[in-house]
């Protein structure tokens, strides 16, 4: 059975993005850059919303990444992709399958068969939902030890009480800390 895990940056004060989308507070040190490099080059399949994956794709097929960050763009680039959008109408990123219909089905779907794991990246809507329906296994926040006010919360629309079960903390150079927590 393929796992859903998600992977975030938040704030201390629990968003994962600032106002209009405002992502330049993220704090990326050496240790956290160890991690992106693994972590794109699993070969997990990467799951996104589209605001989010719009972001990625931009940022990903660019000229700047690859100079500056050739590990995890070409784990970027090389991953399997799926994103969630209603209103997209087609996705070209490389290895990109949009789906615009039920996103809840299509993830139980591919959670039934033995196929890729599967990771959030961003896309708080979906965190939302997905763990709503309870389908989501694991959650990696990195947490920033920062405060910015105002933003998208992680789990803002959340309807039911999420409860998780500690498993890992790891504290990086840069005075992040990695929080590791199952369902």
């Amino acid at each position: 059975m393929a796992m859903l895990s998600v992977f975030n940056l938040i704030t201390l004060d629990g968003f994962f993005k600032g106002k209009n989308e405002d992502i330049s507070w993220h704090n990326f040190g050496e240790d956290e850059q160890q991690l992106a490099d693994e972590l794109s080059n699993r070969g997990n399949l990467l799951v996104f919303g589209r605001v989010t994956y719009q972001m990625m794709e931009k940022y990903w097929t660019s000229s700047d990444p690859e100079k500056n960050d050739p590990i995890t763009t070409r784990g970027m680039n090389a991953s399997p992709k799926l994103v969630f959008s209603k209103t997209l109408e087609r996705a070209e990123w490389k290895n990109t399958r949009l789906v615009k219909t039920n996103m809840a089905d299509e993830i139980r779907n591919l959670k039934k068969q033995n196929g890729l794991d599967m990771t959030i990246l961003g896309s708080g809507q979906i965190v939302a939902q997905l763990s709503d329906l309870g389908l989501i296994d694991s959650y990696s926040i990195l947490l920033n030890p920062l405060a910015i006010g105002e933003g998208a919360h992680l789990f803002k629309g959340l309807t039911n009480k999420l409860e998780l079960k500690f498993k890992s903390l790891k504290t990086m150079k840069s005075g992040n800390v990695l929080l590791n927590y199952q369902k």
